[in-house]
């Protein structure tokens, strides 16, 4: 059997990155919602905050972990599988997940412990400190990632020297054309990913026991959250389509499936249809005349590039490309729908009581996760066939590695990550399944706790008390 170390290679990169990217983009989410909820707990002192809280930083901490453990061993792959690319883009990709490291993981790191097992030895506003600076690490480590990979997409303000490139400006550098418009789409991302999951949850919760409080808080807050930041994240994605037709005008022409340009004529949407690659056209396609026009050129008959006027070796895989663009705008469009359905049952009282309206947030559940992957999807693979674009193309990047030792190391990852992920998915599907406790009307709560911390180095059974008198 001949092993294609570029094409196995390629494989493995895209399954670690396809594992790893779901865990950031919820734990990104989840840790602000941790914030949220323990504001609201310390300015309301209700108790099912509380309660919300402690549940879903379980749910944090396994996510959290899972994230970590997958980043390194996708990070490991620059140098074993993509050495030329190292070679080439180190001086610029390497610094600036080298400040990942030094910013985003040592903030986590330094108040992680603190968030996760220092809730009776801290006090309130430490605690809230602690979890605060966890989600701020959660926005530094996007920053610089997206950074990083916006510099891939649009590469500027470096030299080649001696076949690599080297930063001529490193704060445009960081700010590259691309990057605040897509880390602005992804954090959102992230954030309706953990919406819909909470909302989701709530409403499997709610579905069992109709009268649980804490659900029916934290499906009202996701779902409110989803109303207004739902158009939002069709406005970004937007601002980072017209990036896209400026900078990367082939990926463009395939998230359309857009071919050729009619003189005079504007350029249709492509609702539905197949790529055919081979004869350049769309099959059984389904189009609205001009409102690709207006959407992308803001104007009736307006024109951007054809696939056809770019080299056929500089295109990306079309079919993956428009299908995969299609799914993300199209779980958009559910999310910001099921959100007006929502203050539609509000404003009828039968939020918490529309048995369908929960069937179909609970069958939501998944669709951030999906939107995240397929959006990936047509980011990267609407790149290719540059690892660098307009720069390295992917099969020059690629280490002088054999393709048995690569379809070896891909097995392996394989078997474990089915062992790992598959473990740490179960525990967090029992912890989804038990749910938080529902804390009964507030009035009944128990009364708001003030926490001081303990002495250095005491022991569990000293006393905090002053000394009488007598002692």
């Amino acid at each position: 059997m001949d092993f294609d170390p570029l094409l196995l290679s390629r494989i493995q990169f895209g399954f670690t990155v396809a594992f790893h990217i779901l865990f950031p983009a919820f734990t990104i989410g989840l840790a602000s919602w941790l914030v949220v909820l323990e504001a609201r707990w310390l300015f309301s002192k209700r108790e099912r905050f509380r309660t919300l809280y402690r549940f879903w930083v379980k749910v944090f901490a396994v996510s959290f972990g899972l994230g970590v453990v997958s980043g390194v061993v996708m990070s490991y792959q620059f140098g074993t599988n993509w050495s030329a690319f190292s070679d080439m883009a180190g001086n610029i990709v390497g610094p600036l997940m080298g400040y990942e490291v030094l910013t985003a993981f040592f903030l986590e790191a330094s108040f992680l412990g603190i968030m996760l097992f220092g809730w009776k030895k801290v006090g309130n506003r430490l605690h809230f400190l602690a979890t605060s600076m966890v989600a701020l690490g959660t926005l530094i480590s996007a920053f610089w990632i997206l950074s990083a990979n916006s510099w891939m997409q649009t590469p500027s303000t470096f030299e080649m020297v001696d076949g690599r490139a080297v930063p001529t400006d490193w704060l445009a550098a960081i700010f590259n054309p691309s990057f605040p418009y897509r880390f602005a789409h992804m954090v959102m991302a992230a954030y309706l990913t953990t919406a819909f999951a909470v909302a989701g949850m709530s409403a499997w919760m709610l579905l069992r026991d109709p009268a649980n409080r804490g659900a029916r808080t934290s499906l009202s807050m996701a779902l409110w959250f989803a109303v207004i930041f739902s158009p939002v994240q069709i406005l970004l994605g937007d601002l980072q389509g017209l990036n896209v037709r400026d900078y990367q005008p082939v990926k463009l022409a395939a998230m359309e499936g857009h071919w050729q340009n009619e003189p005079g004529e504007g350029v249709p949407l492509v609702l539905f249809g197949w790529p055919d690659e081979e004869a350049e056209r769309n099959l059984w396609s389904v189009e609205i005349p001009n409102l690709s026009s207006v959407i992308i050129t803001h104007s009736w008959d307006g024109q951007f590039p054809a696939l056809t006027e770019f080299p056929e070796e500089n295109r990306p895989p079309v079919a993956i490309v428009f299908w995969s663009f299609r799914i993300m705008v199209l779980i958009g469009f559910l999310m910001l729908g099921l959100g007006l359905w929502s203050l539609y049952l509000r404003w009828r009282k039968r939020l918490y009581r529309s048995r369908t309206f929960l069937y179909a947030t609970f069958a939501m559940l998944p669709s951030g996760f999906v939107a995240v992957l397929t959006g990936w999807i047509t980011a990267e693979v609407g790149r290719q066939p540059w690892v660098v674009y307009g720069l390295m193309r992917t099969s020059e990047a690629v280490s002088p590695v054999s393709g048995e030792g690569v379809a070896f190391s891909l097995a392996l990852f394989v078997v474990v990550y089915a062992i790992i992920f598959g473990a740490g998915t179960y525990y967090l599907f029992k912890l989804l399944a038990q749910g938080p406790e529902d804390t009964g009307p507030d009035e009944g709560s128990p009364p708001f706790e003030t926490r001081r911390p303990k002495r250095p180095l005491s022991r569990s059974e000293d006393r905090l008390e002053e000394p009488g008198p007598a002692e």
